[in-house]
């Protein structure tokens, strides 16, 4: 397996994980993927939006985004990471959320934020594992194929960056 920085030429396996991933209805509010790596690429630091390899197929991806671009939340970032249906439990998705907390502290973020359904235990246990706790139950946040959803709201803080 190999980890890199993602780039326009793995958009199509990355949108069909994503899709996969929407198909599940409890790992985004997102309805539909983006329709081109650039509008998918546009809210994210590139130099925290890695893919996970495997005989050149990209078996999962992660990216962080800025929470605002305010200067006072300049070290906030909202994670996001999707694996392959068919690589799911394979410890993808732990390396690559080890990945991205290695690389948002070089970026100097000093919190990471993940909001996640509380039915997708599964991704609430990896960040958990990773160091993230749960710090709010948002209900009825917003709504989800036309009906209310709940979400729990994750952070994980940096014990290097942000610290003075």
């Amino acid at each position: 397996m190999e980890m890199r920085l993602a780039n326009e030429k793995d958009w199509e396996q990355i949108k069909y994980i994503y899709e996969a991933g929407i198909s599940t209805g409890n790992a985004t509010f997102e309805t539909s993927a983006p329709s081109s790596y650039e509008q998918w690429i546009s809210k994210a630091d590139k130099l925290c939006t890695f893919v996970m390899l495997h005989n050149k197929a990209v078996k999962g991806w992660c990216r962080l985004s800025p929470v605002s671009y305010r200067a006072v939340y300049a070290g906030v970032g909202e994670v996001g990471i999707y694996v392959h249906p068919k690589a799911i439990g394979l410890g993808i998705g732990n390396k690559l959320l080890g990945k991205l907390i290695a690389s948002s502290e070089e970026q100097g973020y000093w919190m990471l934020q993940a909001s996640i359904f509380p039915e997708n235990k599964a991704s609430i246990e990896l960040h958990k594992k990773n160091g993230f706790r749960v710090v709010g139950y948002r209900e009825r946040i917003g709504k989800h194929n036309g009906e209310w959803r709940d979400n729990l709201l994750l952070e994980r803080r940096s014990k290097f960056t942000g610290n003075d």
